[in-house]
């Protein structure tokens, strides 16, 4: 053995056992006397790395966080190369016994002792982490428990995230246990706060997109919001969706975000209308381009669906772009034939007019149909009524009730009207169908439901103060981006007459809207 290897084991060997200067010099009288009375003998400075267990014993109580438990402090050994070496196949022996595969962890520097690895593995164990979860990246047994981890939770626990959820975001973003509080963590949060995320809302945002915490203030997130800006989305309400949706902070403008707005455009939305929707419903941003919203669109197409009612089934549903579509076409339209005899053509009409019938349980549709067959309504009857308004098969069968007896009751209708008319379902009875109906009543007039109800309150009024009641009209017919033209009628007062020679345009977003 050398003598440098001896020297050095001697030194440790003083280091770890408390001896006093007496022990050292056995002779006191060859010690002068100004050398042993210059010191008094604190037992602190017998061991020279006294000191610094005495300084990590207190700094460690000094800014422990009450809600973890600090590890204990271990400063390891003085190793040479050799003992360095066995103390690292010691350390992985140990992870090999927990099942922890050690490969990845030859380029860090792991603790010399077994004590101290174990203390890291009980540590994330503790918080939720399988071993499972720590194979899933070992590069987190390198991190130190009183260095990285506890001030890193310590955080996020601050920030908002309760403690039960910290194991699982480390579960989702175990690069988070390396972060720095202050250059990483602290911008990103004044980042969202900029955005104007409510605060009680960061806790939830990272704990659903903890990734956001490693993202770069100048890269994607702030081109992602610029762009959404710059499209017509309203500054004050990008927080609430990055509350929502906060994935497309990580979206790439060029290759994501920009391509889906402008096929939406291409598709005759025009960009106010894609900003309204991306305000109220972010998550479409997820939907792939290439492998779901273009299938799709082709799919509602060969439903027979007609090419320019696409624009309003998006606009009315988008979700609808990132749905399993051609299963659920294929399912509803089998259920409509079957029950209703409701043909292809009537089912795409169906889709154009009320397209969150490809998501409606087959068992909540069944029973306001089966309402009113139960009033002796003929089954072909019901699917006319169905494909003309097909938001009956939404409604709820309490209300249809209430409404049916009022009708039958009150007005004496027959049951043809509510054929011809079957949107009277749809309307309050309270608030629009009773009011009105004394009022037509108390005037002794005798309309059809779609005169009295299908026209707002200023319109009904000036109705009830013509002298006569006007023909029956068409439907408004609406042309994509253009005018909405109503047919010629007769006109029942100049205040309309006015509003005629106005010529109001209405175009597409605010049918949307």
């Amino acid at each position: 053995m050398s003598f440098s290897l001896l020297r050095r084991r001697k030194f440790i060997a003083l280091c770890t056992n408390p001896v006093g200067p007496e022990i050292i010099c056995t002779n006191p009288t060859l010690i002068p006397k100004t050398q042993q009375n210059s010191c008094p003998q604190n037992p602190l400075t017998r061991n020279p790395l006294g000191v610094l267990q005495f300084y990590a014993l207190y700094s460690t109580q000094a800014s422990k966080f009450p809600e973890y438990e600090m590890p204990l402090v271990t400063w390891g050994m003085v190793q040479g190369k050799k003992e360095k070496l066995v103390s690292r196949v010691i350390v992985g022996d140990y992870l090999k016994s927990l099942g922890i595969i050690p490969d990845e962890l030859e380029s860090l520097e792991l603790p010399s002792t077994v004590e101290v690895m174990k203390e890291r593995v009980e540590f994330l164990q503790r918080l939720g982490l399988t071993i499972d979860d720590i194979n899933g990246y070992p590069m987190m047994l390198g991190y130190s428990v009183r260095k990285n981890i506890i001030p890193v939770l310590g955080y996020l626990e601050k920030i908002g995230i309760s403690r039960s959820k910290l194991g699982e975001l480390v579960k989702n973003y175990p690069q988070v246990l390396s972060a720095s509080v202050v250059v990483e963590f602290q911008p990103v949060i004044k980042f969202l706060r900029g955005l104007d995320v409510e605060k009680p809302d960061i806790g939830y945002v990272l704990q659903n997109y903890p990734e956001l915490l490693g993202f770069k203030l100048e890269g994607t997130m702030s081109t992602s919001v610029a762009y959404l800006v710059s499209i017509g989305v309203s500054p004050r309400d990008i927080g609430p969706m990055v509350t929502q949706y906060p994935y497309f902070l990580g979206m790439r403008v060029g290759t994501v975000i920009k391509p889906f707005v402008d096929y939406l455009v291409s598709l005759g939305l025009p960009k106010m209308i894609v900003a309204r929707m991306l305000e109220k419903r972010t998550y479409i941003l997820g939907y792939d381009l290439e492998e779901t919203v273009k299938p799709n669109v082709d799919c509602l197409i060969s439903f027979g669906i007609r090419r320019e009612a696409i624009v309003f089934i998006v606009a009315q549903y988008p979700q609808i772009l990132g749905l399993p579509l051609k299963a659920k076409l294929s399912s509803q339209q089998y259920f409509l034939n079957l029950k209703m005899k409701i043909d292809p053509q009537g089912f795409a009409r169906v889709i154009e007019k009320m397209p969150q019938i490809v998501s409606l349980d087959q068992n909540v549709i069944m029973k306001p149909v089966q309402f009113l067959l139960e009033r002796k309504i003929p089954y072909e009857d019901v699917a006319k009524m169905v494909v003309k308004c097909p938001q009956l098969l939404a409604l709820r069968v309490p209300l249809m009730k209430s409404s049916y007896y009022f009708f039958k009751s009150e007005m004496g209708g027959l049951v043809k009207e509510l054929v011809e008319f079957p949107e009277y379902f749809t309307y309050c009875l309270e608030s629009r169908i009773k009011p009105r109906y004394q009022m037509l009543k108390n005037k002794g007039i005798r309309s059809s439901l779609d005169w009295f109800l299908n026209c707002s309150d200023k319109r009904f009024e000036e109705r009830l103060e013509g002298d006569c009641i006007e023909p029956e009209s068409l439907a408004p017919s609406f042309c994509m981006g253009g005018k909405l033209e109503l047919p010629a009628c007769k006109i029942l007062s100049d205040k309309e007459d006015d509003s005629d020679d106005e010529d109001e345009v209405l175009f597409r977003r605010t049918v949307a809207l």
